[in-house]
């Protein structure tokens, strides 16, 4: 059964969602409780953007982050990005990713979004079904250059 509630993340939910991003990347060392609020509130900042949460019995099950990005193509129309998509590994499976993801999508639609773009280093063709069962096509080449190593697990 997806998450029953999905919301925007507000500082109490700051230490659940920080265990939960555990789930995305074990072992990854998180920022500090201070640092944690602070990046929270600088999303905020960012109108239209939030990092979503999704709730079953309590328990934050599931993440994204979306960004509104303005433009000055498409007749000024903003694009969306999502980022650091997650569900618990006790929960996956069951609707909850596909239910996020819809939410983030809907809301980038309703703050004028001509396109949502999410990138995945995993090659996992599950992870790629995942993607393409919520709508999300395989359509563009991305390149990126890091600072910080990617994750070395699908």
């Amino acid at each position: 059964m997806p998450a029953r509630h999905i919301r925007s993340a507000t500082a109490d939910d700051l230490p659940a969602l920080l265990a939960l991003y555990q789930h995305l990347i074990p072992g990854d060392a998180g920022p500090t409780p201070a640092t944690a609020r602070a990046i929270l509130t600088q999303i905020e900042t960012y109108p239209n953007s939030a990092i979503f949460v999704g709730e079953t019995a309590g328990q934050l099950v599931t993440s994204c982050t979306l960004i509104v990005i303005p433009n000055l193509t498409r007749g000024g129309s903003p694009y969306g990005l999502i980022e650091n998509v997650v569900t618990h590994t006790n929960h996956r499976a069951q609707g909850h990713g596909q239910h996020i993801l819809r939410h983030a999508t809907a809301a980038a639609w309703a703050a004028g979004c001509y396109k949502v773009m999410l990138m995945t280093g995993s090659t996992d063709p599950a992870t790629h079904a995942f993607y393409r069962a919520a709508g999300f096509e395989a359509t563009k080449t991305a390149y990126q250059i890091r600072r910080i190593p990617a994750r070395t697990h699908d």
